[in-house]
């Protein structure tokens, strides 16, 4: 299965110090237990006066306590785990296990996913999957803030290091050299790549073209990229 490693953290915010309410606060408190201690000294004073309407009332009012305690409803409670951050981290750990099938489910269905509409975390759990689709093992999704250059890192079915960066371009934002330069700067000496792709929604400018040739990165465009998720293209260690 692909590990993602990335995880989104719920963001806890702290509510911040009102005196304004804390003076509401303590002042309702003060009225409520004023009119509790009125309210007890009247019925006091009602009981005393008279004893039989008094005992009557607290017999009914004891009945009544037992019936909503006895014929409550016994189903389960629901409970609310967590908060919305950890909720949205629920879903999306739910959402990339389901986009491990992206490449064989489309291939099943004889479609390709529109890759360009994806969001950035998508995209790269979308391509991780078309490489276990294709035979990778220990297929991990690495992309961050501190992914030094790759997005995935996977094993090809012949043992050898693969290292994907992917870059979810639209179609006029061609990839430039210094993508290239960035991810040819850590790919091999970080990762330790044996193969090492740069995958994209778009294209590349011609300078790109030429670093990728003389590092010995591929290029695999959007149109490539098609082709590989339907089976119409190699992947990117063939």
């Amino acid at each position: 299965m692909v590990t993602p490693i990335r995880r989104p953290r719920p963001v806890t915010r702290r509510p911040a110090f009102s005196l304004r309410q804390l003076t509401v606060c303590f002042g309702l408190i003060a009225i409520g237990i004023v009119g509790i201690g009125l309210m007890l000294r009247t019925g006091l004073d009602g009981a005393a006066r008279h004893p039989v309407a008094s005992l009557v009332v607290v017999l009914l009012i004891g009945a009544l306590v037992f019936g909503v305690l006895r014929f409550r409803p016994r189903g389960g409670s629901v409970r609310h785990t967590g908060t919305s951050g950890e909720q949205g981290l629920a879903a999306y750990e739910a959402a990339s296990e389901a986009e491990v099938g992206f490449g064989a489910e489309a291939e099943e269905a004889g479609r390709v996913l529109d890759y360009a509409a994806m969001g950035s975390e998508e995209f790269e759990s979308a391509v991780a999957a078309l490489c276990e689709r294709d035979g990778c093992f220990d297929v991990q999704v690495v992309g961050g803030a501190n992914d030094l250059g790759a997005d995935i890192v996977a094993k090809a079915p012949d043992g050898r290091t693969v290292v994907i960066q992917c870059k979810r371009y639209a179609e006029t934002h061609r990839v430039g050299s210094q993508d290239l330069q960035r991810f040819g700067g850590t790919c091999y000496t970080v990762h330790g790549a044996d193969v090492a792709a740069l995958v994209t929604t778009s294209t590349f400018t011609d300078p790109a073209l030429e670093y990728a040739e003389q590092c010995g990165i591929l290029c695999f465009s959007g149109t490539e990229l098609i082709d590989w998720s339907a089976g119409d293209g190699p992947a990117p260690w063939s």
